[in-house]
């Protein structure tokens, strides 16, 4: 609560109030006062269409009766009065910036003053109260100007976050495969500035240890290749839709590599908004492949074998113990000798002797360990079929027990 505006003195009060409550009277004059003042003292109220003439003139009628009725001692002063709020409230949602709002209160403190000094004069006041009204008026002016600033501000805020939740909403319907409906893509579009079609990519990132994402600074490493992006926060995650545009998908993954503190997956590139929801249940998947405790970016096209797998867990599992079961029942130290020499001999092409080379050993001691493997899973090595079918059971191996390739 703002202090009572009176002075001490009793005559300067009843010479306020009385001088107030006659300018009661007056307030229609001093609206049109003001109004004329607001376009020639502060033009910039030229350029906000949004608020109708009609609205003006009544927002102003009522702050300049408000101000006569506390400086009559109908009404205290407050920084939370009424009047002045809902008329910041109003002119927030209006896009009026609150500094046009003050000085059009300031304006019409000075439109009040005057026309009080005016009646002053006819009336023969006693000029020393004078003093003691101008010391009121500009009193009650800061009082309604802080109930209006605080309105305005809270209700910007409000705005905010109405805003951020209307945004947050777009991008979930979007990530859920609503803009299929190209009414709705088209909408969304220009709402988070974004093209419709074009390719796109979505980057899922995982939440880490400390509390932040895996992914770090991307928003400006983007903005300053003029990647268009937009970026969701989620429960446990960090999700991001960017347009490629005239980019190559390259770039985008070049430049977030480096950024890269946890897990990070990247989804292949989509045609349009249209595919955002394809591309970020790929996204998932992919990440789906990284291990626990890494720092990497990957892609499904790095990780197309290992998808496969999260996609069907049963199948992985049923896989894994057809083709590596008797393998992973051996002592530790024997299994992991066997896998680690099976993976080497075939990233090696099924070279022994690149095998050897990459395992520190003879090209023996190689041999020996194959016919052991061979012998333990009951089937060749050597074939297509084969191939295929131990290669995905080793990266199922690796997905389970969060390996790393």
């Amino acid at each position: 609560m703002v202090a009572d505006p009176a002075p001490e003195s009793g005559r300067a009060a009843a010479v306020t109030h009385a001088l107030a409550q006659a300018g009661l009277d007056d307030v229609p004059v001093l609206t049109e006062r003001l109004m004329s003042a607001i376009f020639t003292d502060n033009p910039e109220w030229t350029d906000y269409s949004p608020v109708p003439k009609e609205d003006l003139w009544e927002g102003c009628r009522q702050y300049l009766e408000r101000v006569l009725r506390v400086l009559n001692g109908e009404v205290e002063v407050s920084d939370r009065d009424a009047v002045a709020a809902k008329i910041g409230r109003r002119r927030a949602e209006q896009g009026v910036p609150l500094e046009v709002m003050l000085r059009t209160f300031r304006l019409g403190g000075r439109v009040v003053w005057e026309s009080l000094v005016d009646r002053a004069h006819r009336d023969g006041a006693d000029p020393d109260a004078l003093l003691g009204v101008a010391t009121s008026v500009w009193t009650v002016i800061d009082g309604l100007s802080s109930a209006l600033s605080t309105a305005y501000r809270n209700t910007e805020l409000e705005r905010l976050r109405r805003d951020d939740q209307r945004r947050h909403a777009l991008v979930e319907d979007l990530l859920a495969g609503r803009a299929r409906d190209t009414a709705f893509a088209q909408r969304t579009a220009k709402e988070l500035d974004l093209p419709t079609g074009g390719g796109y990519l979505v980057v899922v990132a995982e939440m880490t240890d400390d509390g932040g994402f895996a992914l770090r600074g991307h928003a400006d490493a983007l903005g300053a290749l003029h990647f268009r992006s937009v970026w969701q926060v989620r429960a446990d995650s960090l999700v991001g839709l960017i347009a490629l545009e005239q980019h190559e998908a390259e770039q985008a993954l070049d430049a977030l590599r480096p950024l890269a503190r946890g897990r990070v997956a990247v989804s292949p590139r989509v045609r349009g908004l249209a595919e955002v929801g394809l591309a970020h249940q790929l996204a998932l998947t992919t990440l789906g492949t990284s291990a626990y405790g890494s720092a990497e970016l990957v892609t499904l096209e790095e990780r197309f074998a290992e998808a496969l797998l999260v996609q069907s867990p049963d199948l992985a599992q049923r896989l894994l113990d057809t083709q590596l079961g008797p393998i992973l029942a051996l002592p530790v130290k024997e299994r992991d000798m066997l896998l680690e020499t099976l993976s080497a001999w075939l990233e090696e092409n099924c070279s022994t002797a690149n095998a050897a080379v990459r395992l520190h050993c003879h090209r023996n001691t190689v041999l020996n360990r194959l016919h052991r493997i061979t012998s333990l899973i009951g089937q060749p090595l050597h074939g297509r079929t084969a191939y295929v079918s131990l290669s995905l059971a080793l990266s199922a191996h690796r997905l389970k027990d969060g390996l790393r390739t």
